[in-house]
């Protein structure tokens, strides 16, 4: 590896139906802060109207993240997420491509591109992110989380981590645990 290929940014890709994707980039957001690299999450599912363990300690933090999405596609209106989706896509590509930015997260984006049940691929279009991926400024990592990640988003890839679920409390009837899922 020359130097050149070791300053390249890379494209991590965490999936998978087990618990752990979006906890894995916080991780590696709060590891690149503290190498003084300037990192932003956008979260393309959760919503700015619900409260998340991550957020309140990336603000104490000083680390950007930005909630774009309305909730899951089962609590909105095909038409309000669709809208959101638009929206999201809009603003992460925007600072993607703005290279302000050493490490970008998009978290949840597979989950978005997975939807099936409305037409997504007009304000969320596959090829628009394939292709910003591909154009992405050189020195960025991009972290994309989420279930189902595309076969086209893995080929490109420097690194797919594929969280397997093996045994959830969720299977015996516990709910989703404040600091633990949220």
């Amino acid at each position: 590896m020359n130097k050149q290929d070791a300053k390249r940014g890379l494209l991590l890709v965490y999936t998978g139906d087990g618990k752990g994707k979006t906890t894995a980039a916080l991780g590696l957001a709060v590891r690149a802060t503290g190498r003084g690299k300037k990192v932003l999450m956008v979260q393309f599912i959760k919503s700015p109207e619900r409260t998340y363990g991550e957020k309140i300690v990336f603000d104490k933090l000083g680390i950007e993240i930005v909630q774009k999405g309305i909730g899951f596609t089962w609590t909105k209106t095909p038409e309000e997420h669709r809208a959101a989706l638009k929206e999201a896509w809009s603003y992460a590509r925007e600072q993607l491509l703005g290279g302000a930015y050493d490490v970008v997260i998009f978290d949840e984006l597979n989950n978005a591109l997975a939807i099936d049940r409305f037409p997504i691929d007009d304000v969320l279009p596959l090829a628009d992110v394939l292709e910003t991926i591909k154009n992405r400024p050189s020195h960025i990592h991009l972290v994309i989380t989420g279930r189902s990640a595309r076969q086209e988003i893995i080929d490109m890839a420097d690194l797919v981590t594929e969280m397997k679920p093996v045994k959830h409390y969720y299977d015996e009837g516990i709910p989703a645990v404040l600091g633990v899922e949220f």
